[in-house]
C-alpha cells in the first residue's frame, strides 16, 4: 500500500514538473509567442514644382543660356552675342518626379525618376523634357543615373540661379555604386560612364587633327567619404579616369596618345548656430573638367618641338575650383544666401588666345515663403570670364525674380 502511494506521488511530481497539471489560470497567464515583424508597406511619392524665372541681363550671354549665369558662355570677344541689355522669362526650371520605397529581404529598396524642362545639348535654349534622375537602390547597391560621388550633393547653396557656382563639382552621371557605410559617416564607391572633351586650339582646322578620335577604355572610378557630426560634416570625393585618343589617318604623323585624369574634392558644411550654414569647397585635379559645374575642355593640345613625327601632344588641363557660401535664415518666412565661387584652368600653348581660362561667380538674394509650398524671391548675380592670353575679361550682371509653387503627395506607406 505504501509502495502504491509513493508511486503516485512520484508520478504527480513528474507531471507537475512537465506542466501537465498546471491549473487553467496559470496556462492563460503564459506570454504569447511574438508575432513576426511586418515589413513597412510600399509607398510612392509624387513631387515637383512649377517655377517662373524672369529678370534683366544688364550685359550679354549666349542666347541658349539667357536665364543662367553660366560663365563659360559669356562673350569671348566684343559683341559676340550682340549688344548689352535684355529681358528674359522662362519656366525651364519646372520639375516633376516620382520616387518609391519598399523593403525586400530586410533591406530598403528605393527608386526615383525625375525630369525638368531645361534643354541642354542639342536642345540648348529650349523648354523641353530633360532626364535628371533615373536611379534605383537596394541596400548598399545602386544603379542608374544620379549625382556622382565625386560631387557633394549637399553643398548647393540656397539660391535660385539654375546653373550654379562655377567652381563647384556637379555632375549627374550613369553609374553603378556601392555604399557599404551610410548615415552620419558615409563611404561610397562607383564606376561611372566615362566622358571628356578636347580642344585642338589653333590647329583645329588641320586635317591631321580632325582624324584623331577619342575613346575611353575603362569606366571612371569615383568615390567619397563623409565624416558627420552635430556641427556639420567634412567630406572628400575623388575621381580617376583613363583617356585615350587614336590617330586614324595613315600619314607621316603619329598623334595617338593617352592621359590620366584625376581629382580631389574637399568640402564641408558648418552649422554656425541655428540660423546660419557655411558651405565650403576646394577641388583640384587634371582632366576632370566635365565633372565641374561649368568648365571648358578636359584635354588641350600642346606643341612638342623637335619631334617631327609627333609635333603636338594632348595634355590634361589642371583646374582649381573654390566655393564659399553662407545661407542665413532671418525667420520662418525669409532666408538669404550670399557667396562666391571661382575656377582657374592652366591652358596649353596650343590653345587659342580667346580660350576660356578663369571664371568668377557671386550672388546674393532674399527669398520669401508666404505660405507652405510657395516661394517668391529676388537675386542679384555677377559673373566674370577671363580668356587665356589675349587680355580679354568680361563682367556680366543679372537680376532674377522667381515664383515657385511646389507639390508633394505620398501614396501608401
Amino acid at each position: 500500500m505504501k509502495t502504491r502511494r509513493r508511486f503516485s506521488v512520484v508520478v504527480c511530481a513528474l507531471a507537475a514538473g512537465l506542466g501537465l497539471l498546471a491549473p487553467p489560470l496559470a496556462r492563460a497567464q503564459e506570454k504569447p509567442a511574438a508575432a513576426p515583424a511586418q515589413e513597412p508597406k510600399p509607398s510612392m511619392t509624387i513631387y515637383g514644382f512649377a517655377m517662373l524665372d524672369f529678370g534683366a541681363n544688364f550685359k550679354s550671354i549666349s542666347p541658349d543660356w539667357y536665364d543662367t549665369m553660366r560663365i563659360t558662355k559669356l562673350p569671348s570677344y566684343t559683341d559676340q552675342y550682340g549688344k548689352d541689355g535684355s529681358w528674359f522669362a522662362g519656366v525651364r526650371q519646372t520639375r516633376f518626379g516620382v520616387k518609391t520605397a519598399t523593403t525586400a529581404r530586410g533591406k530598403d529598396l528605393t527608386a526615383k525618376f525625375e525630369i525638368d524642362m531645361f534643354g541642354t545639348g542639342g536642345d540648348a535654349g529650349q523648354t523641353t523634357i530633360r532626364l535628371r534622375q533615373a536611379w534605383g537602390e537596394w541596400g548598399a547597391l545602386g544603379a542608374g543615373q544620379t549625382d556622382s560621388p565625386f560631387e557633394d550633393e549637399n553643398l548647393w547653396p540656397n539660391t535660385v540661379e539654375y546653373w550654379g557656382p562655377t567652381g563647384m563639382v556637379f555632375f549627374r552621371n550613369v553609374q553603378v555604386r556601392w555604399t557599404p557605410v551610410k548615415g552620419d559617416h558615409t563611404l561610397m564607391l562607383a564606376l561611372e560612364r566615362p566622358g571628356a572633351s578636347g580642344d585642338a586650339g589653333v590647329l583645329a582646322d588641320r586635317i591631321e587633327l580632325q582624324n584623331v578620335k577619342g575613346r575611353f577604355p575603362l569606366p571612371d572610378f569615383t568615390g567619397a567619404y563623409k565624416y558627420g557630426q552635430p556641427w556639420g560634416y567634412a567630406r572628400v570625393g575623388w575621381a580617376l579616369r583613363e583617356i585615350k585618343w587614336d590617330d586614324l589617318l595613315a600619314d607621316k604623323y603619329e598623334l595617338s596618345g593617352r592621359a590620366t585624369g584625376w581629382g580631389l574634392n574637399f568640402s564641408s558644411s558648418l552649422n554656425l548656430g541655428k540660423k546660419d550654414v557655411l558651405r565650403l569647397a576646394v577641388v583640384y585635379g587634371k582632366g576632370i573638367q566635365n565633372y565641374m559645374q561649368d568648365s571648358p575642355v578636359d584635354i588641350g593640345v600642346a606643341r612638342n618641338p623637335g619631334n617631327a613625327v609627333t609635333p603636338v601632344v594632348g595634355k590634361p588641363l589642371p583646374i582649381l575650383g573654390t566655393l564659399i557660401f553662407l545661407d542665413h535664415t532671418w525667420n520662418d518666412r525669409f532666408t538669404s544666401s550670399v557667396g562666391y565661387s571661382s575656377q582657374d584652368n592652366d591652358n596649353t600653348d596650343g590653345q587659342a588666345p580667346n580660350a576660356f581660362k578663369a571664371g568668377s561667380y557671386a550672388l546674393g538674394n532674399l527669398l520669401y515663403t508666404p505660405v507652405p509650398n510657395m516661394l517668391i524671391g529676388g537675386e542679384f548675380q555677377w559673373g566674370r570670364r577671363e580668356n587665356f592670353s589675349d587680355g580679354w575679361t568680361y563682367d556680366d550682371y543679372k537680376i532674377q525674380f522667381v515664383f515657385k509653387y511646389s507639390f508633394s503627395h505620398k501614396l501608401g506607406g
